[in-house]
């Protein structure tokens, strides 16, 4: 029996648990492996699908299933296995034309199965996709294959507060628009988000609530910080999970992990 038996730790990966210099740091791989020998599990909720998440899976202990596209599947990568995955609405296609339409400047990448499909690329598309190091498709709308897991509106800030803003005046009650930074609006099944999607995955391992805890460092976590026994964030984190109210810890290069299992060692004393 170990002090963490029973508890699990969900980490946002990109400059949470994966820092700013591209790397997980080495506090951050052997605070898991203490925290995994003394029982403890441990997983990610990223706005990354598997296609993009994949090659990076190894970079940290895992010992429990995937949050992936900002909450719209889990993945169990040590069994291959898709657990949940969660569509946009069949009207997503029409929604969104229509949306490209009402905001040119708008760029918009979708997700059907391993596939990505984007119309209209932008500045911003070519940046994300450099950091995630895939490729994809250029296609108009219409001609993209559907379902669609998820969709990412890409543009400046203010322009993605204007999308967010028409989708639901719009398509009221379809859709989760939710920033994963200040770039890129995520777009899932209404409901389906980090925190939704983290607690059918405690379900799913019978964790009891007060034996979650979670980090996260911009907006589309804050669902899931909700559900934590202590929220924590990394001291780069976005000023909205700051103001939320989340317990600021070192910045993600410094090992954001290490911080959290020093603290949870000093809170279950064994």
């Amino acid at each position: 029996m170990g002090k963490f038996d029973g508890l699990l730790l969900v980490s946002d990966f990109d400059d949470t648990l994966y820092d700013s210099h591209c790397r997980v740091p080495p506090r951050n791989r052997s605070a898991l492996e203490y925290w995994m020998g003394e029982g403890g599990r441990f997983t990610v909720a990223t706005g990354r699908a598997r296609r993009t998440f994949a090659p990076y899976a190894d970079l940290a202990p895992i010992n429990a299933p995937v949050v992936l596209s900002n909450g719209s599947a889990i993945y169990d990568f040590a069994a291959r296995t898709t657990l949940v995955e969660t569509l946009l609405d069949p009207r997503a296609p029409e929604d969104f034309a229509a949306l490209m339409d009402a905001i040119p400047s708008l760029g918009l990448e979708v997700y059907h199965g391993e596939d990505i499909y984007v119309f209209r690329p932008n500045a911003v598309t070519d940046a994300h996709m450099a950091k995630v190091g895939t490729d994809y498709t250029q296609r108009p709308i219409p001609d993209m294959p559907t379902p669609w897991t998820k969709a990412i509106v890409q543009q400046e800030y203010g322009e993605l507060l204007r999308a967010r803003d028409w989708l639901e005046a719009h398509c009221p009650d379809r859709y989760e628009a939710i920033f994963s930074n200040r770039y890129y609006l995520e777009i899932t099944r209404r409901g389906c988000n980090k925190g939704g999607m983290v607690k059918t995955l405690m379900e799913l391992l019978h964790i009891a609530p007060q034996n979650l805890y979670c980090v996260g460092d911009n907006q589309n976590d804050i669902p899931m910080l909700a559900l934590s026994a202590i929220p924590f964030a990394p001291a780069n984190c976005a000023q909205e999970v700051r103001d939320w109210g989340a317990e600021i810890l070192c910045h993600c290069d410094e090992g954001v992990i290490g911080d959290i299992v020093e603290r949870l060692d000093r809170l279950y004393k064994g």
